[in-house]
């Protein structure tokens, strides 16, 4: 689980980011990265209701996507916002595969 300090909670901050953000796109999610000043990683999860109706669907991909995100964020240089979109699709597929994909995107940070 992503510590306090490294959760993007509020809308001021997502408006932000999503601004003054580069992206990068996958067939399972979208990254939206911007630069801050903290010093820290702090990452954002955004899953709409286009991925399923269900909350509780959605919110297994919102853990699973978290879960993901705590492993890697040792591997990404501090001083980043990230945002994950999670896009149709993603919750049908293996917590391996949503791992490795997360994985690829995070060597190149």
């Amino acid at each position: 689980m992503l510590p306090k300090t490294n959760r993007i909670r509020k809308k001021r901050d997502f408006e932000t980011i999503f601004a003054n953000s580069k992206s990068l796109k996958n067939s399972l999610f979208i990254f939206r990265i911007a630069k801050n000043n903290l010093g820290l990683n702090r990452f954002g999860f955004v899953v709409s209701l286009k991925v399923s109706k269900r909350a509780v669907v959605r919110n297994k991909v919102r853990r699973r996507l978290a879960e993901i995100m705590a492993v890697e964020e040792k591997s990404i240089k501090p001083g980043k916002d990230i945002v994950l979109i999670a896009l149709p699709g993603i919750e049908k597929k293996e917590f391996s595969e949503i791992k490795e994909a997360i994985h690829n995107i995070c060597s190149n940070l």
